[in-house]
């Protein structure tokens, strides 16, 4: 590390350096307004950590951690009930429960860390594996051992970067890609979008857009989000806990503590029948990009009217009107994201466990535990 190079490691946002949003500004996630809905309402197994790096007493840097236990979990995913899971589920359960991750475990792409100047990557790797040994010291001496250190979602020309340095004797995986939609310059407005498909695809579109035509979408207040919050919650929680793995499961505020903190930066858009919401999803503004966050929906609904797949629609529609460079969709559901534009994008994480025994098999354990998605890509432009 550059010796006037330190960190410190802040657990209340009212502790952060008053310039933390100036070296923050190139990402809305690392920024105190979207910080402070971690602090007020993250997950229930959850406790998030905020790292200010300095270089001399000038801070240049702004990291984030999170420390989750997965024995304060309901459910790790309740849709494979088979040998693999329950296996799974005993493993992370004895071997795996106090995880800490460098890096934001709620979202997918590159968010966990943000600097106002050029720094090498050796000094970034050296910083992150610093921090989470300190953070690690900081759980030990509250009597809990620190299972798994993960550190979470980096595109590949930093992935490469890094195991030239700290990060070379560190498992690196990859599982499900980022799927990323570089909306093109040539569309206006929605008709251009759906002009570029092939017929296949547009006529996909258009019977999607007929299902869902008795199907009303509304962009919601905050007053009309706390007023919906028990059933946002029910649809959301229904989606989460029929995923295949769950590390976490939102605060019952969580929209409505994001909608106050972010305003217009967070989109909650409803999906009504008959004056009932039948679903909503959301989306946060971060500069150029769309980055899509949660949804919830009600599934007899879903599959009858599309309702998933209008969705991803309405979000790059809203895209392309509003003018946005790409939209972040995530992982999962591959397959139909690429169906409306979506690219995969690598993403590497890199995990080891602190027990030396386990962490020389954490390759074979991961793989077993985690097999890779197959899914097929399609191509829906002419």
């Amino acid at each position: 590390m550059l010796s006037t190079t330190t960190f410190t490691i802040y657990s209340k946002i009212s502790e952060l350096p008053k310039n933390w949003d100036d070296v923050a500004i190139a990402n809305a996630f690392l920024q105190t307004p979207y910080l402070k809905v971690l602090e007020t309402s993250a997950p229930t197994n959850m406790q998030c950590f905020y790292i200010g790096i300095f270089e001399n007493s000038e801070l240049i840097g702004v990291a984030l951690a999170q420390y989750l236990n997965l024995n304060q979990l309901e459910s790790f995913g309740e849709r494979d009930k088979c040998l693999k899971t329950a296996v799974r589920n005993f493993v992370f359960k004895n071997f795996a429960s106090h995880v800490l991750f460098l890096g934001n475990n709620m979202i997918t792409g590159q968010n966990g860390y943000t600097f106002n100047k050029e720094i090498d990557f050796e000094h970034i790797s050296r910083v992150l594996v610093e921090c989470a040994e300190a953070i690690i010291g900081y759980f030990k001496k509250n009597r809990i051992n620190i299972h798994l250190v993960s550190f979470k979602d980096f595109y590949p020309y930093c992935a490469d970067a890094l195991k030239r340095f700290d990060f070379k004797n560190i498992y690196e995986f990859n599982t499900q890609p980022n799927m990323i939609f570089r909306l093109s310059d040539d569309w206006k407005t929605k008709d251009d979008y759906v002009a570029a498909f092939s017929k296949k695809y547009r006529d996909q579109y258009k019977r999607a857009r007929k299902k869902c035509d008795r199907v009303l979408t509304k962009e919601l207040s905050l007053e009309e989000i706390t007023a919906n919050e028990e059933r946002i919650y029910e649809l959301y929680h229904h989606v989460a806990k029929n995923a295949p793995f769950n590390t976490f499961f939102l605060a019952k505020n969580h929209f409505s503590t994001f909608k106050k903190q972010l305003n217009e930066q967070f989109v909650l858009v409803g999906y009504f029948m008959e004056e009932k919401l039948v679903g909503f999803h959301t989306l946060l503004l971060n500069g150029t990009v769309l980055e899509t966050y949660f949804l919830g929906y009600d599934s007899e609904i879903q599959k009858e009217k599309m309702l998933y797949l209008n969705m991803l629609y309405n979000m790059t529609e809203f895209g392309i009107e509003k003018g946005y460079k790409k939209i972040i969709f995530g992982r999962t559901a591959l397959e139909i994201k690429s169906s409306v534009g979506a690219e995969p994008v690598r993403m590497s994480g890199f995990i080891y466990h602190r027990n030396g025994l386990i962490n020389q098999y954490i390759g074979k354990i991961f793989t077993n535990l985690e097999p890779e998605a197959q899914w097929q890509q399609r191509h829906p432009f002419k």
